[in-house]
Order: structure tokens, then sequence, then C-alpha cells
């Protein structure tokens, strides 16, 4: 497979093998003592150690203290870390998880306070004021496209809220996008991250901002996932099935410059009360929010039918849907994967306040989004 490289909206190096030019590129940008920030879980994997095999030259430390939906005191840690090891650059290599803390451990490296007083709808909001570390990203799954964006999610330490940090400031200076690297997924994470990437073009091209820019990219981005998708979680060897995943989760998160809906205000919520992984929560609540936002905008729903081949029968996206987890082995609800009734409350009141909620097509309050977890039970 040929590395392509190609600006959109960063520096990107796409194609198997891509992670071996990473010390080149750090090198000829005077960096000598890079922090690696992982998760603890790929720590331990050979992926992690055959990457840093192909970092000579470099004085490499490994920050693995991402773990979970991450919050604010990973990313402190992070920071400290970097710190300690008199690091010049950050290397992101991981899920959206570790991506985004690397981004604000970044951020953290060279700025006072809590991470927290960072989000955007913080009531006294620091702004970012100093230059920030050289940062690159090497994502190993294809989901969140968290490599490719300007925003990091991270929770509350202690109530798990999510909140966002949006600024260019966050931007990768560049991508290493290593199909290679998500070859030994496990099917269950190929596919909860996938249907993640589904939702960010799926949701984005719902979005009413107008982006037409955007349109295009999600549409396509939607395209090049929904024929890639079983391939991927039932041939996990197929690297140009592995490759369209992650161009298709790439151009996901590309597309949400347009925000998204309440699918992810949902899945938020879901993983602030019960900890789901983020692309698992998407997949048991895309369906009953989809369906509930057919009617606002039926013409949108008959291209994204056109773009998964099912002509521009827009009716028939929700049971494409129900029909493709089927084939990648994710079933049930909500109910099979430890929600309890008496969470519903508290998911209730955190989707209705969500930021991802307020570009949903069908404006939501608490009483829908009640209907609509009850339905995803």
């Amino acid at each position: 497979m040929t590395i392509t490289r190609f600006s959109f909206p960063t520096p990107i190096h796409f194609g198997a093998g891509a992670r071996k030019l990473v010390s080149a590129h750090l090198l000829e940008q005077g960096i000598r003592r890079p922090l690696i920030v992982t998760d603890r879980a790929l720590a331990q994997l050979p992926v992690l150690a055959e990457f840093r095999s192909h970092l000579t030259g470099l004085d490499v430390a490994v920050f693995d203290g991402v773990f979970g939906n991450p919050v604010a005191s990973q990313v402190m840690a992070g920071a400290a870390a970097y710190r300690a090891h008199g690091a010049d650059a950050v290397v992101g290599f991981g899920g959206g998880a570790a991506l985004d803390v690397a981004k604000v451990v970044a951020l953290m490296a060279v700025h006072e306070g809590d991470v927290i007083e960072y989000v955007w709808d913080h009531p006294q909001v620091r702004n970012i004021v100093n230059p920030l570390p050289h940062f690159i990203a090497l994502p190993t799954t294809s989901g969140t496209g968290s490599e490719v964006g300007r925003s990091a999610v991270v929770g509350e330490d202690g109530n798990h809220v999510k909140r966002a940090v949006f600024s260019p400031h966050l931007m990768a200076k560049a991508v290493f996008a290593d199909p290679e690297l998500t070859l030994a997924l496990p099917a269950s994470i190929t596919a909860a991250t996938g249907i993640d990437a589904l939702t960010h073009n799926i949701e984005s091209y719902l979005s009413p901002v107008w982006h037409p820019l955007c349109d295009g990219i999600a549409l396509e981005g939607l395209r090049i996932g929904a024929r890639a998708l079983a391939t991927a979680v039932n041939d996990p060897g197929n690297l140009q099935a592995r490759a369209d995943m992650m161009m298709s989760s790439m151009m996901g998160a590309i597309a949400f410059q347009k925000d998204l809906g309440s699918v992810h205000a949902c899945a938020h919520a879901l993983g602030a009360v019960v900890d789901m992984h983020h692309g698992l929560a998407n997949a048991l609540m895309i369906e009953p929010v989809l369906a509930w936002n057919f009617e606002a905008v039926p013409t949108r729903f008959n291209d994204l039918a056109h773009a998964v081949g099912l002509g521009d029968a827009g009716a028939a996206l929700v049971p494409w849907l129900a029909q493709l987890k089927a084939q990648i082995g994710i079933s049930g609800g909500l109910a099979a994967r430890g929600v309890r009734p008496e969470h519903l409350p508290r998911l209730v009141a955190l989707a209705a306040t969500d930021f991802a909620g307020a570009t949903n097509p069908r404006p939501a309050v608490e009483a829908d989004y009640q209907r609509l977890f009850q339905q995803a039970m």
C-alpha cells in the first residue's frame, strides 16, 4: 500500500507503514525527548513496543495513565509526566480516549490551572495563551477520528460528566494514520469503533448547521465505512477494509465540525453514568434516535440511504443499521449492558443538557430523552 500525503485539515501520512516515518519527522523538527501518551491496556501489547522500536535517535518516555472514559486527573498526571521527562513533544498513540488526553496533556504541560478550566463552557474559562508543544497523533482504532479533531473530551473527576475543550491549537501538527496498527483489534472493538465512525458521518450530515463542505465529506465517509465495516470485523486481516475504516473515521471527525446530535448526547451520558464504551453507546442509541429524527429531515435520510446503497429509501436506513449491527455482533439493548431503571433519571438529565444535542435536527427535551432511553433498554 502506498503512503499518501495530504493536508486536510492537518498534514496526514496515510498508509501501511506510516508509523515508521515518525522518528524522521520528529528529528526534522529538532525534537529529541518525546512523551508517548497512550492507554493502560495498549501499553502492555506488542504494538506499542513495535512502534517504539522505530523511534531511533530519540529519548522516549511513555505515559500510560489513560483508562476507561478519561477524566481530568489523568490529563494532569500526563502533564506532570511531560515535565518530569523534560519532554519537547507529545505523541498520541491509541484510540480516541488516548488521543484526546494527549491533546490536553500538551495544553496543560505549558499552562496553569486544571484542564476543566479550559473547557468551552466553563464560567471563568481560561484562554490558551502559550504555544503548545509539537503534537502528533497515531490512531490505533478507527472510530473517533480524534487525530484530525480540534477538540478533546474528558470527564470531570467524581461525576464523570463529559466536558470538551475546543481550539484549533489542539490540532495535531501531523497525523500518521497506519491501518496496520488496527490489525490486532478484537472484533468487538472493531465493531464498536466502526459504528462510532458511521455515527459521526450520519449525525454530522443531519446537523442543521450549514456547511456544504462537511456534508460532502460526511456522505463519502459514510459510503466508505458502510462498505468496509463488516469485512473489517469478520475478516480482521483485510488491510484494505482496515484502511477504509480508518479513512471513514477521519472523514467523520472532519465532518463533525458542523456538530453532532442526540445519539452522541445519549452516548456521553452513558459514558458518565455507567462508564460505557463510547462507540458501543452510540451503537445502542443510534436506532431509536434516528427513527425519531426521520420525520424532521426525511430528504436528508434519503441522501444517507443512497450513500449506503439503498437507493433513495430514507426509511430503510434504520433497518439497514440494525442488520449491520447483527452482522458485526452488536446485539441487545442497554439493559443487557448493565443499565438499570434507576440510572434513567441521571441519563436523561445529562443528555438533555449535553452540548451535542444542541444540533440535533429535531429539538429534544427531557421527555424525549426519557422515551429514547426506554426504547433502547
